[in-house]
C-alpha cells in the first residue's frame, strides 16, 4: 500500500482532505498524524498522486510505501538544506568577493558547472585569507534551516543513524554537526597555512559520487534495505544520493534535484517529515 501524507502545519482541515480525496482516484482517509497538521490517505498510484497534491500553496505531501516510513538511515547535505546558507558564499563576504563566488555556486548547484572544478575554482580565489574569520563567520551569518535539529535529534532517538555530508569545509560542517545532533559528517578539508588559507583543498573532493556512496556504505554495514534509507538535499550535486535513497527528498530545491526526488519539501521545516514517518509531535525531541 502507497501512503500519501498530506502535510499543511496548523491549517489542514476537512476542506482541504476533502480535495485532495476528490482529485486521488480510489484513495481513502486513513487518519491523522497531527490533526490539523498532517494526515495519511491511501492511494493507489506514487506518480499520479504526486501530481494530484504537489504544488499547492502551503501544503507538501510524501508518497511511499506504508512498509519502512520510519527511516533507519538519514544521509543530508548541509549548506541550503540542513542550514539556510552558502558557507562558501558567505565567507567570501569577508574576502569582498561574496558575489563573484555566489554565482559560481548557483551555476554549479543548477548542475551547469563541474561540482569539483568549481569548488577548487572558488577555494582559489580565497587565497590569503584569515582562517580565524571561519568562527566568525560561522557566528554572524550561519543558521540551521527550520526543523533541521529536531528531526535529526528524532531519527536519533528512534534509532536511526544520521551523517551530515557537505561539499563544503570540515572548519563548518564539524560545528554545525555537533550543534545540530549529526552522529558524524563527511566534507571537504580547506589547506592552511600560517594561519591563512592556500587556495587549496585537500584530499578528495566530496562530490556527489562521495556523498552516494557514503549513503550505500552506511545502509550495507547496517544490513539495511534501501526502503530504510532517506537522504535530503537542495542541489545538483545532491542527485546521485537523492536517486539511491529510500525516500529521495528535495528540500527547497533547484530545479534539476526536484525533477528527480521522491518528494518535494517546499513550504515546511525539515521537521515536517517526522509526519512522513508517522511520528507524532508528542514523540520528537525539539532542537
Amino acid at each position: 500500500m502507497l501512503i500519501a501524507t498530506q502535510i499543511a502545519a496548523g491549517r489542514l482541515d476537512d476542506r482541504l482532505l476533502q480535495a485532495a480525496l476528490q482529485r486521488l482516484d480510489g484513495a481513502r482517509f486513513l487518519g491523522w498524524v497531527d490533526e490539523g497538521d498532517a494526515a495519511d490517505i491511501a492511494v493507489a498510484d506514487g506518480p499520479s498522486a504526486r501530481a494530484a497534491l504537489e504544488g499547492w500553496e502551503g501544503v507538501d505531501a510524501v508518497v511511499q510505501p506504508h512498509r519502512h516510513r520510519r527511516k533507519r538511515l538519514l544521509v543530508a547535505d548541509m549548506d541550503s538544506t540542513i542550514i539556510g546558507q552558502e558557507c562558501i558564499d558567505e565567507l567570501a563576504e569577508y574576502a569582498g568577493i561574496k558575489p563573484e563566488i555566489a554565482a559560481i555556486t548557483e551555476r554549479a548547484m543548477h548542475g551547469e558547472l563541474d561540482f569539483a572544478a568549481a569548488l577548487r575554482e572558488r577555494v582559489a580565489l580565497l587565497k590569503g585569507l584569515d582562517a580565524a574569520v571561519i568562527p566568525r563567520c560561522i557566528t554572524e551569518r550561519i543558521r540551521p534551516n527550520p526543523g533541521a535539529a529536531t528531526l535529526v535529534r528524532t531519527m536519533r532517538l528512534h534509532g536511526g543513524e544520521t551523517i551530515l555530508v557537505s561539499g563544503g569545509f570540515t572548519a563548518f560542517v564539524a560545528p554545525i554537526a555537533e550543534a545540530v545532533g549529526f552522529e558524524r559528517f563527511v566534507a571537504n578539508e580547506l589547506t592552511v597555512l600560517d594561519g591563512k588559507l592556500t587556495g587549496t583543498v585537500e584530499g578528495r573532493i566530496v562530490d556527489a559520487t562521495v556523498k552516494r556512496d557514503t549513503l550505500v556504505e552506511a545502509r550495507e554495514r547496517q544490513g539495511l534495505e534501501p526502503e530504510m534509507t532517506i537522504a535530503i538535499g537542495d542541489g545538483a550535486n545532491d542527485i546521485a544520493m537523492i536517486e539511491e535513497a529510500g525516500l529521495g527528498v528535495a528540500f527547497r530545491a533547484k530545479p534539476a534535484l526536484a525533477a528527480v526526488a521522491d518528494a518535494r519539501l517546499d513550504h515546511h521545516g525539515l521537521d515536517a517529515l517526522l509526519w512522513a514517518a508517522d511520528v507524532r509531535r508528542r514523540h520528537w525531541v525539539e532542537g
